[in-house]
């Protein structure tokens, strides 16, 4: 693959350096303040630059845009419009993100999950990044539209997902109650199985651009799932669900019987 570059420096890199310094200047009041309302409200934004900055300027150097990196743009920033924008609301309709209660005390632990964040854009897009950002027009439709298909199943998992259960802790009667319906009946965390398989579906697309060492950037779909079940998500969720739950035999029964994270469609 031979990337683009602006003054010899590939445009990768400073799609990579707008996501570090987004995340930065964001940081600084938001430390200031004491508050994570605008963290994720942050990632969406950033997402959504990088994307089209990449796409800006492939468009000004070879004056058009292939199809598979239009298609990646656009399901890149529909699901990140999605997500950030769902939990943007979340956050200020619960008014504090208690992940942050002790984080946000203190500069460098605070500064390093923003920093964080910077290399989850980065790590996640990488591989959509590296085909919005080469010389090279790929017409093998075929993983194009394999890969829409997977990413429209994921998509769609995690959107009912969270659609269930904030209809779940809207209805008062379920106060203190853990979800265990729809999809949560298949998996304790359907919504990041959604979020996984997205960006498998995302990868899928790359792969005919790819060649030897390039496909290191298909790391995009493995970090997600490291990064949400070891480090910011799953692991999290379940530590806390037991200390609430744990003692509950209805808790016990379904922790038992729902896969953590894939989903058991069979009985």
């Amino acid at each position: 693959m031979t990337f683009l570059d602006i003054k010899d420096i590939p445009l990768i890199y400073y799609c990579i350096f707008l996501s570090f310094a987004i995340h930065l200047i964001v940081f600084i009041p938001s430390y200031l303040n004491k508050t994570e309302k605008f963290f994720d409200f942050t990632g969406m934004l950033t997402y959504l630059s990088v994307i089209g900055f990449a796409l800006y300027y492939k468009y000004n150097i070879l004056g058009h845009i292939d199809i598979q990196s239009l298609i990646l743009g656009v399901l890149i920033s529909v699901w990140s419009l999605r997500l950030g924008i769902f939990l943007f609301y979340r956050i200020l309709k619960a008014g504090e993100d208690d992940r942050f209660s002790e984080l946000k005390k203190s500069f460098s632990k605070f500064l390093s999950v923003w920093i964080l964040s910077a290399i989850w854009v980065s790590l996640t897009s990488i591989a959509a990044l590296s085909v919005l950002t080469s010389k090279i027009t790929n017409k093998d439709d075929y993983f194009m539209y394999l890969g829409i298909l997977v990413w429209l199943f994921g998509f769609l998992f995690e959107v009912i997902s969270d659609h269930q259960k904030t209809k779940f802790k809207n209805n008062l009667n379920n106060k203190d109650k853990f979800i265990n319906t729809g999809l949560w009946s298949l998996s304790r965390h359907p919504n990041y199985f959604g979020e996984i398989i997205l960006w498998f579906g995302i990868a899928i697309i790359t792969i005919p651009f790819l060649s030897g060492w390039q496909y290191m950037v298909l790391i995009s779909p493995i970090f997600v799932y490291f990064l949400l079940t070891s480090i910011s998500g799953i692991n999290l969720l379940e530590a806390k669900a037991e200390k609430k739950w744990g003692d509950s035999e209805s808790y016990k029964e379904y922790k038992k019987n729902t896969p953590e994270l894939i989903p058991k469609f069979w009985n």
